[in-house]
C-alpha cells in the first residue's frame, strides 16, 4: 500500500528543483558568456576607433622642414636702410626663397620644373622669413640657414603616408622626388615639434592649419555657458527641491525638465537661429550666441543633477538645523546645500563637457563658416573645436586626414580631463550617508 501511495503521489517540489539545478547553471553560464563577450567585442571595437584616430592623428604633432641657406639681400628686404618694420615687412620674400631653391638647384630650367621646385615649400614659408627678419633685424645682409615648412604633400611623402603607387600617379611628386633625396642627402630635411598646429587658426594650407582659434572659440563659448547656466540652474534645483510647493504646477515642471533634457540638441540651435539671431538681432557665428544655445542646453542637466544631490543629503540634516531654530532659508544653504556642492559640482562639469562636444546646435548659428583669424572677444566670429574637426573632414586635401584625427585627440583629451575632473571631485568630497 505505501509503495502504491508513493508511485502515485505528486513529486516534492525540492526534487524538481534539484532536477533544474544543472539546467539553470548552464543557463546562467550562458548568460555570463554572453555578457563578457559582448564586453570584449566592445573594448576591441573601441580600441580599433582609438588605434585609428591615434595612428592617424600623431604624424600632425610634428612636421617637416627644409633647411634653405638664404641670403638677405638688402636691395630686397630694406632697400632704403631705414630698418622699417612697415617695409620689412612688404618685402618680396618669395623672391629669396627662390633665389635661394634655384642656387641649390642651377639645372633645372623649364618653367614647369621651376615651378614644382618652388613647390617643396610651404606657401607659409615666406611669413616665416618675414617673422625671422622682423624679430632679427640684424639678418639682413647675412647669409643663414632657415629652416622652413614644407608643402604638404612634401611632408605626407617624408613621413611615409605615400606609396610608390601614389608618387607615380602624380607627376608633380615624381618630379620633386629626387630633388627630396638630395636635400635628405645633404642633412636639409628634418622634423620637427609642429607648434603651429597649437598656435595658430584655421587655414586653406593644411600645413598651415592650427586648433588655436577653435580652442579659443571653445573657451568663450564655454564661459558663457558656464556663467548662465551654473547659476540659474543651481537656483531652480534648489527651489524646486526645497521650497517649491508640491502641486500641478510644479509637477507640469519638473516633467518639461526631464524632457528638455532628452531633447535633440539640433532643436536647441534652431531656437537660438529663431530667437537670438533673427529676433535679437545678436552676431551671427559668435560665442556669445553660442554659449546662449549651449547654457539652454545643458540648464535641464544641472537642474536635474543638482536636485539629486540636494535629495541625497538625509533629511536628519535638515531636522536638526530646524530643531535648534534655523530658519528654512539657512537650514538650505547653511547646511544642506555645502553637502550637495560635491554633486552640482559634477554635473555641471557634465554638463560643460557635453557642451563642449557639442557640434549640431552651433551649425544651426553660423559657427561653421571659415575663421582665420583668433577671436578676442565674445561678439567676434568664432569657431569651436568639434566644427573644426568638421570642416576638416569634409575637406578634399589629404593632409587634412591627420589634422582631423589630431583634432579629435585634442577634443578628447579636454573631454578626459573634464569627466576625470567630476569623478575625482565626487570621490574626494561625496559623503557616504
Amino acid at each position: 500500500m505505501n509503495s502504491l501511495d508513493s508511485a502515485l503521489s505528486p513529486p516534492r517540489t525540492v526534487d524538481a528543483v534539484l532536477a533544474s539545478l544543472p539546467k539553470r547553471r548552464r543557463a546562467e553560464q550562458r548568460f555570463r558568456a554572453y555578457g563578457l563577450t559582448s564586453i570584449v567585442l566592445g573594448l576591441c571595437f573601441l580600441a580599433i576607433l582609438f588605434g585609428s584616430i591615434i595612428t592617424k592623428g600623431y604624424p600632425a604633432f610634428r612636421y617637416t622642414t627644409i633647411g634653405l641657406d638664404i641670403n638677405f639681400d638688402p636691395q630686397i628686404v630694406d632697400p632704403e636702410g631705414t630698418r622699417n618694420p612697415s617695409i620689412m615687412a612688404a618685402a618680396d620674400y618669395d623672391a629669396l626663397l627662390k633665389a635661394s631653391l634655384s642656387a641649390l638647384f642651377p639645372d633645372v630650367k623649364e618653367r614647369t620644373q621651376k615651378r614644382a621646385l618652388y613647390g617643396l615649400l610651404s606657401s607659409s614659408a615666406s611669413d616665416t622669413l618675414r617673422s625671422v627678419v622682423l624679430n632679427k633685424p640684424d639678418i639682413i645682409g647675412k647669409t643663414e640657414r632657415i629652416w622652413l615648412p614644407a608643402d604638404d604633400a612634401i611632408d605626407m611623402l617624408a613621413k611615409g603616408q605615400f606609396d610608390s603607387s601614389t608618387v607615380e600617379s602624380e607627376g608633380r611628386l615624381k618630379s620633386q622626388l629626387t630633388w627630396i633625396e638630395k636635400l635628405e642627402a645633404d642633412g636639409r630635411i628634418k622634423k620637427a615639434f609642429n607648434s603651429t598646429f597649437f598656435t595658430k587658426g584655421d587655414s586653406r594650407e593644411p600645413e598651415s592649419a592650427g586648433i588655436w582659434g577653435a580652442v579659443v572659440g571653445s573657451s568663450f563659448t564655454l564661459l558663457v555657458t558656464l556663467v548662465l547656466s551654473l547659476p540659474i540652474g543651481i537656483a531652480a534645483a534648489i527651489y524646486l527641491e526645497e521650497f517649491a510647493p508640491q502641486n500641478r504646477w510644479t509637477d507640469f515642471i519638473e516633467v518639461n525638465i526631464n524632457n528638455l533634457a532628452a531633447v535633440p540638441s539640433i532643436v536647441f540651435g534652431l531656437l537660438g537661429l529663431a530667437i537670438f539671431i533673427n529676433f535679437f538681432n545678436l552676431p551671427r557665428s559668435s560665442p556669445l550666441v553660442g554659449g546662449l544655445v549651449l547654457a539652454l542646453m545643458t540648464l535641464p542637466v544641472i537642474i536635474i543633477a543638482g536636485r539629486s544631490a540636494l535629495k541625497s543629503v538625509p533629511p536628519s540634516v535638515r531636522e536638526a538645523a530646524l530643531g535648534v531654530g534655523a530658519s528654512s532659508m539657512q537650514t538650505v544653504f547653511h547646511h544642506v546645500l555645502p553637502l550637495a556642492t560635491p554633486g552640482m559640482l559634477t554635473g555641471a562639469i557634465i554638463g560643460m563637457a557635453r557642451a563642449l562636444g557639442e557640434s549640431a546646435p552651433l551649425l544651426m548659428i553660423g559657427m561653421v563658416a571659415f575663421i582665420v583669424d583668433v577671436p578676442t572677444s565674445i561678439n567676434q566670429p568664432a569657431t569651436v573645436l568639434p566644427v573644426q574637426i568638421f570642416l576638416w573632414a569634409d575637406s578634399p586635401e589629404r593632409a587634412f586626414v591627420e589634422r582631423t584625427s589630431a583634432a579629435i585627440l585634442v577634443l578628447m583629451a579636454f573631454l578626459i580631463l573634464m569627466n576625470g575632473t567630476a569623478v575625482y571631485l565626487r570621490r574626494r568630497y561625496e559623503r557616504r550617508w
